[in-house]
């Protein structure tokens, strides 16, 4: 097997969050001075200058970036897409989540939709209907996000207390417990 490959591979899915030496050591089932002998050779080939990514070590963990010169053609792109490409249905739920629970940490909307929101999150960011808003105060401080005023422009609200009334449209207690009890489906005996 191709190890060089499966830790691209990894390096790729982890996304913002990154990864450890230790983390790596252990799924690929090497020893740590093999992993950084592997990170220094993907590093030398993505150093050439017809690569678009480097590897990067930050905050304890290594990561896939972009290199940091190509960034005005990233935003380029970004921007001339931004009108065309309307959000997506994972977009859109982690928009909701944000704007009703802000400020909110990504592990947190994590937890409210059971999946990593790590690159709708970033793309939500480089869109700019999210931001970052400070550190929270539970350990290992991680950013608190809120939508920012391109995103209440983005869906015409004047102030974020136009968001519709989440109680309004969520089941009432009693819907739920008869649905319960009256369902269309039958038995087979």
């Amino acid at each position: 097997m191709n190890l060089l490959g499966v830790l691209e591979g990894i390096l790729f899915v982890v996304g913002d969050e990154g990864t450890t030496l230790e983390e790596i050591s252990r799924i690929l089932d090497i020893t740590k001075e093999e992993v950084k002998n592997l990170l220094l050779q993907l590093k030398e080939s993505y150093e050439k200058e017809d690569r678009g990514l480097r590897i990067r070590y930050l905050g304890n963990a290594f990561k896939l970036t972009t290199k940091e010169e190509h960034k005005p053609y990233y935003q380029k792109f970004l921007i001339n897409n931004q009108e065309h490409n309307g959000l997506s249905s994972s977009a859109l739920e982690v928009l909701a989540i944000i704007a009703y629970n802000e400020p909110i940490t990504r592990v947190e909307i994590d937890e409210m939709r059971g999946i990593s929101s790590s690159f709708t999150l970033r793309k939500l960011i480089a869109k700019g209907l999210v931001k970052e808003s400070g550190k929270s105060e539970l350990p290992g401080r991680p950013n608190l996000y809120k939508v920012t005023s391109e995103f209440l422009d983005y869906f015409g609200l004047a102030t974020k207390e136009d968001l519709p009334d989440i109680t309004s449209i969520l089941p009432k207690e009693e819907d739920e417990k008869s649905e319960l009890f009256t369902s269309i489906y039958k038995e087979v005996e």
